[in-house]
């Protein structure tokens, strides 16, 4: 049985792995998303640092979401599929099979996840080295990517998984591999998290620099020998397993994957913005940032040039958009630093219950509360005047690329009220939206040309979260007419594999839509002019701090 109202009409889905859930979406030719659905993937934390997932439990939940977004629906109307995902390693071996990833040898825990931070000293190691690779990471190897992890298991698990561990996948690529029986890579994922770079490829002498020459053999098989672009269709399409197992058409098209991040890239920077009196109006793509804010945060900025930025990632060629330069800033916390903040405080029993009873989320009631804190006052920001944040509880990405910073807070006294609960949920929103100025002050230093922030992600979805970014920022921030912009993005891959578009700019512009716009309020520029100065100063004291320890 076809649903009412869409018989007639051509569909991509879109496919979204995150950290915590599977999500997916069935997306018009317009952009618009007719259907989502969402399933939880398990996560196990065996020791401080070591985050792990089962590939099949993605897959799994996977095929369930693209289910629920397709019944009813005339199979052959779903004209292409995109897979987005987190940057996490998966490890199977020469018979596809999961590898154990832990010390525990629970084979199901094949999956390395992008926040698992165990290889911090040999990514310290890998950064020491000063291979000219690091000239791409803003000159600082992150745990975050795939050699130091691949070396901390050849390491720690020699015989369990490194030995029987046959192919190493990021999680995207893993994704198109388990749709289409093809090992092609994404460019996306090798160039940002791999070290790869086109068209010369794989750099030998870094592998065998930090002791990984064993991804030499039989032409890089185990790490990737062919790539492609984003957008590009892999293999045939849907293998007749896949297929079943999503509820689709054999042979329907599947595109190169992207990282979760990118794919919201794709969903909010290339939109039509005509009309809207905005900075970027009539200039070029690289006048925007795109910042895909969720448990993480990353900022996205594409350049005509290759720009090098300290401390930030890139650049990369065809990362995101083909043929443009990326650079990605990024925060390891944001969604879940506000969650640790708001739910280890003393007051949280009394605002659980009190959501409860007015049956609102959390971070509504937090907000509604900061706004009746704020009577008295012209406006809410100037709330935490005498409270500041330094946001990096899990080291600092971008732009200092300081995996050993850590959080500070200045100004707590001994209250323990609902009140000392919101401003310290305000101020580490600011504290996060200030970490956003620093990345975009250093991408400008280093010749980007940034007038216009787009957001999506989850925390887009909290208006103090978009509005602080604006006010502190001073830029006008764009939201995207569908909430669930990462789904979108994902769908733009899949309108480009099956060809219903020539490219992915083409793709951008058709599906990608402008929602509500937020303007910065210029009379608090002095207010976050200081308390940014107050936060350069936390990360420089800290490092003093450092310095004196050792001492």
């Amino acid at each position: 049985m076809t649903s009412p109202g869409l018989a007639d009409e051509w569909y991509y889905v879109g496919v979204d792995v995150g950290t915590a859930s599977v999500r997916a979406a069935l997306v018009t030719r317009g952009g618009q998303v007719k259907r989502a659905a969402e399933e939880p993937v398990h996560v196990w934390e065996p020791r401080p640092d070591h985050h792990e997932q089962s590939s099949e439990d993605i897959w799994t939940k996977c095929c369930s979401a693209v289910t629920k977004v397709t019944e009813g629906i005339v199979k052959d109307h779903v004209r292409g599929i995109g897979f987005d995902a987190t940057c996490s390693l998966v490890v199977l071996d020469q018979n596809f099979q999961p590898v154990a990833v832990n010390l525990d040898a629970a084979v199901e825990r094949n999956v390395v996840m992008w926040m698992d931070h165990r290889a911090t000293k040999q990514a310290s190691r890998i950064t020491a080295s000063g291979h000219r690779v690091m000239t791409r990471v803003g000159g600082v190897m992150s745990p975050e990517m795939q050699p130091p992890k691949l070396l901390w298991l050849k390491e720690n698990l020699r015989e369990s998984c490194w030995e029987r561990a046959e192919h190493f996948f990021d999680l995207p690529d893993f994704l198109s591999w388990k749709a289409t029986g093809s090992l092609v890579r994404s460019l996306c994922t090798l160039v940002c998290k791999w070290t790869y770079s086109p068209p010369e490829g794989w750099d030998d002498s870094f592998w065998t620099s930090i002791g990984l020459e064993d991804l030499l053999e039989n032409n890089h098989s185990r790490i990737g020998e062919r790539t492609c672009s984003p957008g590009d269709p892999v293999g045939a399409g849907l293998t007749p397993r896949a297929a079943a197992e999503l509820g689709l058409m054999p042979g329907t098209a599947v595109s190169a994957s992207l990282i979760d991040a990118h794919a919201g890239g794709l969903g909010v920077i290339g939109a039509d913005v005509s009309g809207h009196r905005l900075p970027c109006e009539n200039q070029p793509v690289t006048s925007r940032v795109a910042l895909i804010c969720g448990t993480s945060s990353c900022h996205m900025a594409v350049s005509q040039k290759p720009l090098f930025v300290p401390g930030v990632w890139g650049p990369y060629l065809s990362a995101m958009v083909p043929g443009l330069w990326l650079n990605e800033g990024g925060q390891s916390a944001t969604g879940r630093l506000i969650d640790h903040v708001v739910f280890g405080h003393a007051a949280f029993s009394q605002l659980k219950q009190q959501a409860e009873k007015s049956r609102e989320h959390v971070y509504s009631l937090l907000n509604r509360h900061l706004g009746e804190m704020a009577r008295e006052h012209e406006h809410l920001d100037l709330l935490s005047a005498a409270l500041h944040v330094w946001p990096d509880f899990h080291g600092n990405r971008s732009p200092l690329a300081d995996q050993t910073l850590k959080g500070m807070v200045v100004g707590l006294s001994l209250s323990q009220t609902l009140d000392d609960l919101a401003l310290l949920y305000l101020a580490t929103v600011q504290a996060i939206a200030l970490g956003t100025r620093h990345i975009l002050d250093t991408m400008r230093e280093a010749g980007h040309d940034i007038s216009t922030l787009f957001l999506c992600g989850g925390l887009s979805k909290n208006p103090l979260f978009v509005r602080l970014h604006a006010n502190t920022t001073g830029l006008p921030v764009v939201l995207p007419a569908e909430r669930e912009a990462v789904l979108v993005g994902a769908a733009i891959l899949g309108a480009c594999a099956s060809r219903d578009c020539s490219s992915i700019q083409e793709a951008m512009v058709k599906m990608a839509k402008i929602g509500t716009v937020v303007h910065p309020e210029l009379e608090l520029e002095s207010f976050y002019r200081k308390k940014y100065a107050v936060f350069l100063r936390l990360g420089a004291h800290q490092r003093e701090y450092a310095d004196l320890m050792r001492d």
